[in-house]
């Protein structure tokens, strides 16, 4: 199997850059493709630091924020900093890029519209390849280019958003339930975007995120912050799975509940709103064969990698539960 790993986790106000940076060096030891640091400024640390850091102390591991925006961080700023990494890690580098959501929210500020971030990326893109954009004050760029820039992933959940990626994103960062037929959906709402575009296909990255706990009964509870993260954003959807309409008072729950000050906190107070049963339909949890079995039910050939949550609490005791995983994917017969 082809499928890549990749591994999302964020800098938590309590955790040293030396613990990040060794959790790092692990990831390499064990073959992980690709590391995403959460960018989200009222609830972690900075991960434009972070993926400087990772520069110096790593040689393999390609990395890249999952997700930054361009609401809060100003194009220009978004490139030069992508660019920077780039000259430094040539080839290493991805730039993960939302509408904006938990860096967003908090300051009254919406996400971009669609059309704005269609814009957007190309925006992005210009600068990075040292082109010039006016931004009322005269033309302005950047005073080096990236070649090539870096790629451009766009984090998407909905078909409006999954088709705008098809139609201009280098990969798409899948979000969602870990459900295969949400996911099979969201896989063709990518497909219907590249023909539109007259793209292949086939040429865009698919990177599906997945949220995992691996462990005994009370593994569930390490995930339900992010499954009210998730309650929270699926109020926005336009139509939600007919599977998960019976949580809908849960996913309401969340939206008025939610504390962007905790966001991804696996002790956050909004975790206590989703039940057990959600979470499982969510997340991925249960001990190491069944965590197995829920990821090779997903589309995973249609993929080019799998992200899974490096959740906080004991990361190298997860982490080594994510590599046992992980090798018993790699293993599966095709």
């Amino acid at each position: 199997m082809a499928l890549e790993l990749g591994l999302s986790l964020g800098v938590s106000p309590r955790e040293s850059f030396e613990r990040f940076l060794q959790i790092a060096k692990k990831m390499e030891t064990l073959a992980v493709n690709m590391m995403w640091v959460v960018d989200s400024q009222l609830a972690m640390k900075d991960a434009y630091i972070a993926l400087a850091l990772l520069v110096r102390e790593t040689t393999t591991l390609k990395f890249g924020t999952g997700v930054t925006n361009l609401i809060t961080r100003h194009p220009t700023v978004v490139a030069n900093a992508m660019n920077t990494l780039a000259f430094l890690a040539p080839g290493r580098v991805r730039v993960g890029l939302g509408s904006g959501d938990s860096a967003v929210f908090p300051l009254g500020k919406k996400p971009m519209a669609i059309a704005d971030l269609r814009a957007g990326v190309e925006e992005l893109r210009s600068l990075m390849r040292g082109e010039r954009r006016d931004y009322g004050a005269g033309e302005v760029g950047l005073s080096f280019k990236s070649d090539p820039a870096p790629p451009v992933y766009l984090a998407a959940s909905q078909p409006r958003m999954l088709e705008l990626a098809g139609e201009v994103a280098d990969g798409v960062i899948i979000m969602g339930p870990s459900d295969p037929d949400t996911v099979n959906m969201q896989l063709a709402s990518i497909n219907v975007g590249a023909r539109k575009a007259g793209r292949d296909p086939a040429s865009i990255k698919r990177d599906l995120w997945v949220t995992i706990a691996v462990g005994g009964d009370d593994a569930i509870n390490d995930v339900k912050s992010w499954a009210s993260a998730q309650a929270r954003w699926l109020t926005k959807w336009k139509a939600v799975p007919s599977s998960l309409e019976r949580f809908r008072s849960q996913m309401e729950h969340a939206a008025a509940s939610y504390d962007f000050g905790a966001h991804l906190s696996r002790t956050a107070d909004h975790a206590s709103g989703i039940s057990d049963e959600f979470a499982k339909v969510l997340a991925v949890v249960g001990d190491e064969q069944e965590c197995t079995r829920r990821l090779l039910g997903l589309p995973l050939a249609r993929l080019s990698s799998i992200t899974m949550t490096l959740l906080s609490g004991g990361r190298e005791r997860r982490l080594e539960e994510l590599s046992s995983v992980w090798t018993n994917i790699k293993n599966a017969p095709a």
